[in-house]
């Protein structure tokens, strides 16, 4: 096929717009608001001018977008130092121990502030009966001393369905305080996808400049900046989904996240950490409805279909591989022992939330009963609205049948129960050296700061932790900018030329698109949704998805890395007929670059680390000899190679 080139001959040329900012936030999810509230509080009297720029609307934009019915991260009465135990317990013993410590003794700080905000938290009365967010309105508040609903000993319970709206909406006053204070016209650009960082001319190991596209205009966007933060999320559709046909799209973790985080960082020449990690989350099945208040709060068991508890009768079997990863039972060692009685046949395995919804009511009164049910629906409405819909398409009332349980397919992140993402600087206060080479949260190029999941080794932040961090990057952001005042952004690219390998995919469309009857079928071009299915294909196949049960190996991935060179040079090929399907072509380029990155990791890592979550066939057992360190990698887009190595893991809490 013919070199695809842009000469704006075919579609129309984009307006070009540039705006100069000091501080660039890139995403609008709970990482950047935090970031936006925090660079705002010391920022904003020292002159300095804070730009977010979304592809969303800040509102609903995130993994927090439709709603959350607990905040998984509240320490309360536990210490940092317990908060590092739990997190290295369950990614099996590998983790950033200052970035976990450092985020845990902040933490509580932030979801003080979502109460403040209006956030209604679950408390306990006086007798110890849990009240939820409209019952408890007369409690104290947390900062107050109220004591909140636990549904385990680190997450408290809230009415969510707002979450997101009300962080989004103390973001955007921080913004707009910002933009008075400083006097420019506009610092919030939402709907406008970034896509690429610049680099700074005279300096490779600096960032000075990113660019992007709106998504209702024809407009480019190019940032000049003195420093930037990515929160942009993880990855998912990576892997081919186990949801099909209509279903197809649906997905546990929020659809737009396409690894951007990795890929734009990966691209400025960024150190990453931890990409052979990946979660698979076990949810209800189709729905991919969450268990966690299901299993905390409700207590409900899950059994084989002969009503064994997997995780004790698989124990010892477990054990002969993982030894004594499987006393304290983490994420992934319970989603191996499920895989193990599903693999033998002893499926479908069942949430017997019937029996925990009827053992509750032996001691409440009709009217507690009926609240509690209202409650166990909430959890979904919250924030997983097709699960609802899942049930009552199957003619089925969880308060009276149990339901199945299927492990999903692999997402890519840093918040949740996974730590893949970013090698970034820590606090400096606790850990080696190494680990502080600059300020806090700032990845190995100056200027580029990360938080949520974008920072790798350093998992179970979930969404207060997300917007801790934030604030963590945002406040060492301002300090960065006022430690280098006389830093002027310079990147060597021309905007004209951006814009060309922006729209090039809309070129070839408008180009080739005549050339046959149906514009899905043509040699010119591939469409984005066709490029996608034939990467999920490949990484499903070949880099341990649900179609091999998370097994690969060296020679399957050897052969995943022929498909994936293909899938590459296709890309370049790709047309899209109008913004949507542009965006749609730049998440799959950067879903190319995460999706190599996570199985260039796996290669190289020469041992089983996270059992249930993906196995290498030809090493099985964990090998904490040669193997309990960081894989870390970088990446060079002028040759397309990956150079990856490990560095020192250092248990800082005993």
């Amino acid at each position: 096929m013919e070199p695809k080139v842009n000469e704006f001959k075919h579609c129309p040329k984009p307006e070009i717009v540039v705006h100069e900012t000091d501080l660039l936030l890139i995403g609008g999810g709970m990482a950047s608001c935090g970031a936006a509230f925090e660079a705002d509080r010391w920022g904003t009297s020292q002159g300095l001018r804070i730009t977010m720029v979304d592809k969303a609307a800040t509102d609903r934009s995130g993994a927090v977008a439709m709603g959350l019915s607990a905040i998984n991260t509240y320490l309360g009465e536990n210490s940092a130092d317990d908060y590092v135990r739990y997190v290295r317990q369950d990614l099996m013993g590998i983790i950033r121990e200052d970035l976990v410590f450092d985020l845990g003794r902040q933490v509580d700080d932030s979801v003080h502030y979502f109460e403040d905000w209006g956030l209604p938290v679950w408390k306990t009365n006086e007798e110890g009966k849990s009240l939820d967010g409209h019952q408890s309105r007369d409690i104290p508040s947390l900062r107050d001393g109220g004591k909140p609903v636990r549904s385990g000993r680190w997450q408290i319970m809230i009415n969510g369905e707002s979450y997101k709206v009300l962080v989004a909406e103390a973001a955007k006053k921080a913004l707009e305080n910002n933009r008075k204070a400083t006097g420019v016209d506009q610092n919030l650009f939402e709907r406008v996808f970034v896509v690429k960082m610049l680099n700074d001319a005279n300096d490779p190991k600096r960032v000075a400049g990113a660019v992007g596209f709106s998504l209702r205009e024809h407009k480019i966007y190019v940032f000049k900046f003195k420093t930037a933060l990515l929160g942009t999320g993880g990855a998912v559709n990576v892997f081919r989904p186990r949801s099909t046909a209509e279903g197809m799209g649906r997905a546990w973790f929020p659809v737009w996240n396409a690894g951007s985080n990795y890929a734009m960082a990966a691209e400025a020449g960024a150190e990453l950490t931890m990409m052979e990690n990946r979660f698979v989350p076990a949810r209800f099945k189709d729905g991919y409805g969450p268990v966690g208040a299901w299993f905390l709060l409700f207590k409900a068991k899950a059994t084989n279909a002969l009503g064994e508890d997997y995780c004790q009768t698989n124990l010892e079997a477990a054990r002969k591989h993982y030894g004594k990863y499987v006393d304290a039972i983490g994420t992934c060692m319970r989603n191996h022992m499920m895989m193990m009685d599903m693999k033998d046949g002893k499926g479908p395995i069942k949430i017997h939330t019937d029996v925990a919804m009827q053992k509750l009511a032996e001691t409440m009164t009709p009217k507690e009963i009926k609240h509690l049910e209202s409650e166990a629906w909430e959890d979904f409405l919250d924030m997983t609205i097709a699960q609802a819909g899942v049930w009552a398409a199957n003619n089925m009332e969880p308060e009276k049948v149990p339901s199945e349980l299927m492990p999903s397919e692999p997402y890519l992140l840093g918040s949740h129960a996974g730590c893949a993402g970013i090698w970034t600087s820590g606090p400096g206060d606790i850990g080696p050296a190494e680990y502080a080479w600059g300020y806090n949260r700032m990845t190995t190029i100056n200027g580029l700061f990360s938080a949520g999941d974008g920072v790798g080794a350093s998992g179970h932040k979930f969404s207060s932790g997300s917007h801790a961090e934030g604030r963590i990057a945002g406040k060492n952001m301002v300090a960065f900018v006022l430690d280098h005042k006389d830093n002027v952004p310079n990147f060597s690219e021309d905007p004209e030329e951006l814009a060309k390998e922006i729209y090039l995919p809309m070129e070839t469309y408008a180009k080739y698109s005549g050339y046959t009857t149906d514009p899905n079928i043509n040699p010119h071009y591939i469409r984005p949704k066709m490029l996608q299915q034939r990467l999920q294909k490949v990484m499903d196949e070949y880099v341990g998805g649900v179609a091999t049960w998370y097994m690969t190996s060296k020679t399957m991935l050897e052969e995943g890395f022929k498909y994936l060179d293909l899938v590459k040079e296709d890309a370049q090929h790709m047309a899209a007929q109008d913004l949507h399907e542009l965006l749609r072509a730049w998440e799959n380029y950067h879903r190319i670059i995460a999706a190599e990155a996570h199985a260039r990791h796996i290669h190289f890592r020469e041992e089983t680390r996270y059992p249930g979550y993906y196995y290498r066939g030809d090493y099985l057992p964990i090998d904490d000899e040669n193997w309990k360190c960081f894989v870390n990698s970088t990446y060079d887009k002028k040759t397309g190679q990956w150079d990856v190595f490990k560095r020192d893991y250092h248990q800082l809490i005993p």
